[in-house]
């Protein structure tokens, strides 16, 4: 990563004629939010940070403890390429927001996944992700009208599709965000583009970026792109999957070219971690009430934790060793869905991962059968449980737990789940199309 620096941000706008800044930084949700500045205020923003009111922030403060300061991170200045020139050029900061004293503020997601990278460095270890985000594209917000019928890996005759997935790409290399692959995904009109692996916090940020770009550029052709982990039922819903690994130094702590798997202790330790906290921290990863519809059997999302090498029903799966690529043993977690806070996400997965490592958890055999057509008895003898089916049971789940408490922090831990018990009886309060179409004709 290019380290850039405040007189870096001050010459580069001058030179490039940027007029606005957007100040970037998210709620507990994931939801981006911003604030726009002239370039007469980045020097003063760069120092001292730009003053807001928290309190209309999900998650954020109090009305009587509501005054929050955004200081902008000169390593995130991007200019925004879907920005019209004329009248002076946009550009975008992440920030971290701090408290009128100096101090970070406890409900801020990126403070969140530092905190955690700092538990990681203090171990010796550096945390790489890189995440696959899928996500549909529809005629409009109203309805869930696809644009093609194509398939997994398909090359669709060339239509919207193909052209806006090739411009999103584009705009994402342009802002400084490498891409490793895209392509058509298994159900009608569902797209991803792989973001080439980095350290957890770039990708956070270039995760949030993301997601605003694919929907810039639908918007930009008429359409609307969505990231509801399941928007169509019937077919396969929309997932993040992470991979993941830890380094020490140069070295990827997670290779070991003895091991039969060409896994560490330490990358089995991680493994471990992960597959003993998964319920856990199911509601992070999947945080909505529509999470849920995805993690069910028969659509390839994960429902029971257990993993592979080269099984893709398994929440866990590690990828083939191929020789000489000793850096790129990693392990893919994939129950997380892409409409999830990646800070927090990034932040709950490495906890558990590193209480692996710190408890000396063992990591048991792989399971290199198709989970879903074991019997329950099968998988009760394997130790296999099962994923959290409802919002409800997740949020019962996280409540009772220490580690996700720890990571997260009393007061993001608190809002959160605070919030989902309101998203959870606003949606068991509904009444569904399905209970209409089932019982009113009969009842």
């Amino acid at each position: 990563m290019n380290v850039k620096d405040k007189d870096y941000v001050l010459k580069f706008a001058k030179e490039h004629n940027v007029k606005f800044i957007r100040l970037w930084f998210t709620d507990i949700l994931g939801v981006l939010k911003s604030f726009a500045i002239t370039v007469e205020g980045l020097e003063g923003a760069l120092e001292e940070g730009m003053g807001f009111d928290g309190s209309s922030i999900e998650g954020f403060a109090r009305i009587d403890e509501s005054d929050m300061i955004a200081k902008p991170d000169p390593n995130t200045f991007q200019i925004l390429p879907w920005r019209p020139r004329e009248g002076g050029v946009v550009a975008r900061m992440f920030c971290d927001i701090i408290e009128p004293d100096g101090s970070p503020y406890a409900g801020d997601p990126r403070w969140v996944l530092k905190r955690n990278l700092k538990r990681a460095a203090d171990m010796g270890y550096a945390f790489y992700v890189g995440p696959e985000l899928e996500y549909f594209y529809f005629k409009d917000s109203k309805g869930t009208e696809g644009l093609d019928k194509g398939g997994y890996f398909d090359l669709t005759p060339l239509d919207v599709a193909t052209d806006l997935r090739r411009e999103t790409v584009l705009m994402l290399e342009q802002m400084g965000i490498e891409v490793e692959y895209s392509h058509h995904e298994v159900a009608p009109s569902q797209h991803e583009i792989d973001l080439r692996y980095t350290d957890a916090l770039t990708m956070a940020d270039s995760a949030m970026t993301y997601r605003l770009v694919v929907k810039e550029v639908a918007m930009k052709h008429g359409v609307y792109a969505t990231f509801m982990p399941k928007p169509v039922f019937g077919e396969n819903g929309s997932g993040m999957h992470v991979h993941q690994s830890l380094f020490k130094g140069e070295r990827n702590a997670f290779f070991d070219a003895n091991d039969q798997y060409h896994l560490s202790e330490t990358g089995k330790h991680y493994i471990a971690g992960l597959l003993k906290h998964a319920r856990e921290i199911t509601l992070i990863t999947n945080q909505w009430v529509n999470s849920y519809k995805r993690l069910v059997p028969g659509y390839e999302a994960p429902v029971y934790p257990s993993w592979a090498l080269r099984n893709r029903s398994d929440l866990i799966r590690v990828p083939m060793y191929k020789p000489g690529k000793e850096n790129a043993t990693r392990m893919e977690y994939r129950s997380p869905d892409p409409a999830c806070n990646p800070y927090l996400a990034f932040a709950v997965m490495l906890a558990a991962g590193l209480d692996g490592i710190e408890q000396g958890y063992e990591l048991r055999d792989p399971v290199e059968r198709n989970v879903y057509e074991m019997t329950q008895t099968e998988r009760d003898e394997l130790g296999i449980d099962t994923l959290p089916e409802s919002l409800y049971e997740a949020i019962k789940l996280t409540e009772q737990s220490d580690l996700v408490k720890k990571a997260l922090g009393d007061h993001v831990f608190t809002n959160l789940i605070e919030s989902k018990h309101i998203e959870w009886e606003r949606y068991r309060a509904r009444v569904t199309e399905y209970e209409l179409e089932q019982y009113l004709s009969i009842l």
